[in-house]
C-alpha cells in the first residue's frame, strides 16, 4: 500500500513514516481535556501489527486548537514527570516544538530505544536523542499511566 493511501489528506506526514519499515496504521483515537478535542492521533507500527516497546513505531497528533511552543514544552515535561519518565530533555524540546495552529500535524518516529525524530507539517524540526527517551516521551500517549486509558488503547488498536 502506499503512503499517499496510507495518510489520506497528509501526504506531510509521509516523509517521517519513509523512516519505518511497512509502516501501516494501527489505531486512531481523539483525546479530549474537558470533553474539548485536542488533538486526534494516529499509531503506526510495522505491518500495522500490534503495539510493541521494542519495535520502532511512528505517532501522529493532529492539533485541533493552537498552542504555543512554550506549553507544548511545558506540558510535556510535566507529563513526562508524572508518569515517572523524566527525561533532562528541555533544550532538545526547545528545538523540536514549535507553536501549532488547528489543523498542524506533529508526527513522532523512533530509531531504537533511544532516539525520537520530530516532524511538523512534513518538515523534520529534530532528533531527540537520550538514553530511553522513546518510552520517557512516547509513554505519555502509549504508556501504562497516560492521561486517559482509553485514547492509549484505541491508539493501540484494542
Amino acid at each position: 500500500m502506499s503512503l499517499a493511501l496510507l495518510v489520506p489528506g497528509s501526504l506531510q506526514a509521509a516523509t517521517g513514516l519513509n523512516d519505518l519499515d511497512d509502516p501501516q496504521l494501527r489505531g486512531t483515537a481523539t483525546y479530549r481535556y474537558l470533553g474539548l478535542p485536542l488533538y486526534n492521533g494516529r499509531l503506526f507500527t510495522p505491518g500495522g501489527g500490534a503495539f510493541d516497546w521494542n519495535k520502532d513505531f511512528a505517532l501522529e497528533l493532529q492539533y485541533r486548537r493552537n498552542v504555543s511552543k512554550k506549553v507544548l514544552i511545558n506540558s510535556t515535561l510535566d507529563e513526562m514527570d508524572r508518569i515517572g519518565r523524566p527525561a533532562p530533555v528541555r533544550d532538545q524540546l526547545e528545538v523540536c516544538f514549535k507553536a501549532v495552529k488547528k489543523g498542524d500535524r506533529y508526527l513522532a518516529v523512533s530509531d531504537g530505544p533511544n532516539e525520537v525524530s520530530f516532524w511538523l507539517n512534513g518538515a523534520k524540526t529534530c532528533t531527540m536523542r537520550h538514553p530511553g527517551i522513546k518510552r520517557s516521551f512516547m509513554s505519555v500517549f502509549l504508556g501504562e499511566k497516560s492521561r486517559s486509558a482509553a485514547f492509549t488503547q484505541k491508539l493501540k488498536g484494542q
